[in-house]
């Protein structure tokens, strides 16, 4: 097997990965990646084929792999770090602009021939006055919880 990337981890790596793996909140991906940082170590002998460390962590050859790449190209940090998204997987239905409108309009008069409001009635008035495109009983709910309101 051609190696193209070395693990070659410092006293100081070795303990932070040490204080990782003894952590008990510690998940269980980045419990593996530790582990396979330790095994590829070629400061502490002869390190192990990535697949003998494919095998002990229950892992594939081209996780280990691309674990030692991360590792030699970007530094411990970020081997040991899930990225963050740039943007969010799926964008907020709900934003501060439309979120102000709806406590606004649950906390004004109710329609007329109605004593309070309701969640079903919030929601077709929201879709009514063109604060959101479409809008659940639910949704209501979860704005105005959020803002500790209450339509009783």
């Amino acid at each position: 097997m051609n190696k193209k990337f070395n693990v070659q981890l410092s006293d100081e790596n070795r303990q932070d990965i040490q204080a990782l793996l003894e952590h008990p909140q510690t998940c269980s991906g980045l419990r593996k990646r530790c582990l396979v940082l330790i095994q590829a170590d070629e400061n502490q002998g002869l390190p192990a084929t990535q697949s003998e460390i494919a095998k002990r962590c229950q892992l594939a050859e081209n996780t280990v792999g691309r674990i030692i790449r991360q590792f030699a190209e970007e530094g411990l940090g970020s081997t040991l770090t899930y990225r963050q998204r740039k943007t969010p997987a799926r964008t907020p239905k709900v934003t501060g602009d439309s979120e102000a409108r709806i406590v606004a309009l649950a906390c004004g008069a109710p329609p007329e021939g109605y004593a309070r409001w309701t969640l079903r009635l919030l929601s077709h008035r929201v879709v009514e006055l063109e604060i959101l495109p479409t809008a659940s009983k639910d949704l209501v709910r979860r704005v105005l919880k959020k803002q500790n309101l209450s339509l009783t």
